[in-house]
Formats: structure tokens, C-alpha cells, sequence
């Protein structure tokens, strides 16, 4: 039987997105017509993120073409892309007073280059508006397109981020569009084509892996050149959504953290609430002090 017929445990609660301090980005974000990952993919953590005035933006609308068992993102037929995206996101970012801004994005299986044009030119406009600050970008898989990803690469972000999620065993139940070797592929051609850049992933635990298959992919992404993982807590969206398999307790993040270092990985941010995107400014200063 699933965890998501017991009880939510007290550490796997989060923050109420409705926070104390978060009306000014809403606000913000409505005016400039944007979407965050933040609200779309229902995390855990905005509340926190937003009453400290950080968002992670979401480019290219709000529906994607696939559709994975655990993402709260909507499926559906999109729009055609917005050319002054961009700009507005950039303004948004000097709006808030970013050091650090994270650009993410649906699948966009429908565009012959998967959006990566689109996030090249989103970096350039935050680049050009905010020269100082940091600019990480989330990517799909762009099909294992390498002129894509060598288009995205060539706008020299800080951090290059592809997600692997989940362990080889269960990619055909909750990613089903997307493949385990093709993600490792990309991060490791991201690697090649601009090894001055990080590459980084995200693994979510509680979704029916074992412990074993959790080092294993932990080994291949370091294998593979990843620098910087993420590892956290899966929560159900809704019962809709994949059921949880087991909540790790936040002693059990400490572990696997110290396995990611002892792997090889000179930066590891693990925890119930950690997400891909979560404190990617400190996560990656955390790195680059080393």
C-alpha cells in the first residue's frame, strides 16, 4: 500500500503557498504575463520563495506536450511562442532584484528545436538587463537534439540543468515520453560541448525506487560528468497524480547526501523540500567555493 493512504508526516508539510509576503510576485508575475514553475508544478516551497522575492520562471506557456504521471503541469495542444517573453522575464528579474535567475520550461515537442532559440534569447535579454547576476537554465531533453542544446549552451549560461527524476526502472511509468539513457545523453553532451559550464540534475525519491537504484543513478550522473545534484521528496499533487511510494525521513536525505559526496560529487543539496530549483543561487555559490 502506498504512503499516500497514510498520514502526511509532520516533516514531508509544507508552507502555505498563500504566505505571508508572496502577493507582490503574483502581482508582478500577472502584470508581466509570465508563468513560474513555482505555481504550475505545485511546489512545496512557494511560499517561501516568494515572500523572499525569487521565482523560478516557467518560458514557452503553461502547456506541455507530455505528460508525466507526477507533474501537476497541464497536457495540452500550445501556443505559438511569445517573442517578447524574454524581455518581460528580464524585466521581471530586475523588478526583484535577482543575483540569480533560474529559466525553465515546458516541453515544447511541437517547435522543430524543442524552444531552445527561445531560452538562448531569454538569457541574452536577462544577461543584457542584469549583467552581473547568474542565469541557470532547467532544459528538457530537446529529443537528444544536439544543435538545440549547443544553441542553448552557446548563450553561456552560469549552470546547465537537466533532470533526470527518477531511476531507469520506473521511467516508462512516470516519464513515458522521455528516456533514462537520452537524459543521460544530454547532460553528458552538455558537458563536452561547454565544460567551463556546470552541469547539474534532480532525482526524486518515494516513487517505488530502492535504495540500490538510488546510488546507481547517482554513480551514472556522476559518470556522466554531472557536477551539482539535487535530491528530493516526492509529493503527490493530487490523487490524480503518481502515489507515493514512501516518505524518506529527513535523517535519510542526510545519508544519501554523504553517499552523493563519497560518489564524487562536489556539490549535493538533499532534503524533503529540495527541489531542483530551490536556493539554486546558494546551492550553487556552495559549489563554486570549492
Amino acid at each position: 500500500m502506498g504512503a499516500d493512504f497514510l498520514r502526511l508526516p509532520a516533516w514531508a508539510r509544507p508552507v502555505s503557498p498563500l504566505a505571508p509576503g508572496t502577493r507582490g510576485v503574483r502581482v508582478l508575475l500577472r502584470e508581466k504575463a509570465l508563468n513560474t514553475v513555482c505555481e504550475e508544478a505545485r511546489c512545496p516551497n512557494l511560499g517561501e520563495c516568494f515572500s523572499r522575492g525569487t521565482a523560478t520562471f516557467m518560458l514557452l506557456g503553461d502547456r506541455c506536450t507530455r505528460r508525466c504521471s507526477y507533474c501537476s503541469v497541464g497536457t495540452a495542444k500550445p501556443l505559438p511562442p511569445d517573442a517578447g517573453e524574454p524581455q518581460r522575464v528580464a524585466e521581471a528579474a530586475v523588478r526583484l532584484g535577482l543575483r540569480y535567475v533560474v529559466l525553465t520550461s515546458v516541453n515544447r515537442d511541437d517547435l522543430d528545436d524543442g524552444g531552445a532559440a527561445h531560452f538562448a534569447a531569454t538569457v541574452d535579454a536577462v544577461r543584457r538587463a542584469l549583467p552581473q547576476a547568474g542565469v541557470e537554465v532547467l532544459t528538457p531533453d530537446f529529443k537528444g537534439d544536439r544543435r538545440a542544446l549547443a544553441a542553448v549552451l552557446a548563450a553561456a549560461p552560469t549552470v546547465f540543468n537537466h533532470n533526470i527524476e527518477t531511476v531507469p526502472r520506473l521511467f516508462g511509468r512516470v516519464r513515458p515520453q522521455g528516456r533514462y539513457r537520452l537524459s543521460l545523453d544530454v547532460l553528458a553532451a552538455a558537458r563536452e560541448l561547454r565544460p567551463d559550464v556546470p552541469t547539474k540534475s534532480g532525482l526524486m525519491v518515494g516513487l517505488g525506487e530502492s535504495d540500490d537504484e538510488i546510488r546507481d543513478v547517482l554513480r551514472e550522473l556522476r559518470q556522466n560528468g554531472v557536477q551539482i545534484v539535487t535530491i528530493g521528496q516526492y509529493l503527490r499533487p493530487s490523487r490524480q497524480h503518481e502515489p507515493v511510494d514512501r516518505y524518506l525521513r529527513p535523517e535519510a536525505f542526510e545519508a544519501l547526501a554523504a553517499e552523493a559526496r563519497a560518489i564524487g560529487f562536489p556539490t549535493v543539496y538533499a532534503g524533503v523540500f529540495v527541489r531542483s530549483s530551490y536556493n539554486a543561487f546558494e546551492v550553487f555559490r556552495s559549489g563554486s567555493a570549492h
